[in-house]
This record gives C-alpha cells, structure tokens and sequence, in this order.
C-alpha cells in the first residue's frame, strides 16, 4: 500500500497572523487578531462547529476564563466555518458572553494553516470544517502562541493556558516567543 503525502503550509510563532476577516452574528465585520474590549492582545479560538460536542464543551469552559484572560490584556473571539443559522440554533447550547464570529471559508482556513475536514455524513454538517486551532495573538499582530489539531480530541488545557499567559504577560518575565528556531 502505497500513502501519498500531502503538506499543508502552518503559521509558525513569531510571524504575522493574516488578515482574516468573518463576520459576528449582528453582522459586524471582524478581522482575527484585534482585540477589543482595551485589551492589546487577542486569543483567536477556531473550533469545529455546531456539530461537535467538545467544542460546545471547550466554548463553555472558556466563558470561565474570560474575565482572568481580559485581566491579563487578553481578549478573547472564537469563530467557526458555521453559517450564520448554524451559529444561532448552536447559541441554544452554548452560554458564552464572548464574540463569536462564523463563516470561516476554507480558504481563509488554509491561510490559518489550519486542518480541514469533510463531514462524516449530511447529519453531521453540509461544508468542510476546520479542526480546533488557537491563536495568541501579541500587541504587535505577531503569533506568541499558537496550537493545532488534527482533531477534537488535543487542545490545550484552558487553567495552564491563562496561567501561561499571565507568566508571559509579565514584564518582570521577560519572556520571549517560543520556537523560533528555524
């Protein structure tokens, strides 16, 4: 059995996240990576979809560190390839505050670098969906911390995360972007 290999190109720590621009459920433009809410930094969540239960479980467990996040200088989106009805009926299941932005085309999902996969069945959902991917995005635009997955199942754990960034965030630290060696 012969496996063809296929390369995707992923962003690496240290470059500039793309301009990526998607669209909140009042219909506002957003563009990834600027923060809002007098935060200079910006953690971007890519998750599946309505479709998947750890991701409804991972959005909701994020809301409880918003406010410890916005603390630090760190604001907080989430978005998804979803369409916008999608997102309404799956707002039944989450209990979130933060921005959630849809419509994340594949395209703009291999510009993130990140994996892309077809639904299993038209139960599941009916376009190709990103896996799980989150970006920290620093006052300079610059990628300071960034994960993918290939699936639901890996993503970091949200209480090491936010005290990563804290330790990070903290000028006595002086703490530098990890794995920039080339």
């Amino acid at each position: 059995m012969t496996t063809e290999l296929t390369y995707t190109n992923k962003l690496h720590a240290g470059s500039a996240l793309p301009e990526i621009s998607t669209r909140l459920l009042s219909g506002e433009s957003v563009t990834l990576g600027k923060p809002n809410n007098g935060a200079d930094w910006q953690l971007v969540v890519v998750y599946r979809g309505r479709h998947c239960p750890l991701c409804t479980k991972y959005l909701n467990q994020i809301e409880g560190y918003k406010d410890e996040l916005l603390a630090t200088g760190v604001d907080l989106i989430a978005v998804s390839g979803d369409s916008k009805a999608q997102l309404e009926s799956h707002l039944e299941q989450l209990d979130v505050s933060f921005p959630l932005a849809y419509g994340l085309t594949v395209e703009q999902m291999k510009t993130l670098g990140l994996y892309i996969s077809d639904p299993r069945s038209a139960q599941e959902t009916d376009h190709p969906f990103a896996e799980p991917g989150l970006f920290v995005v620093n006052s300079e635009g610059t990628i300071q911390v960034i994960d993918i997955s290939n699936n639901p199942f890996v993503r970091p754990e949200l209480q090491a995360l936010v005290n990563g960034l804290g330790w990070i965030r903290n000028p006595d630290n002086n703490y530098p972007i990890r794995g920039m060696h080339k």
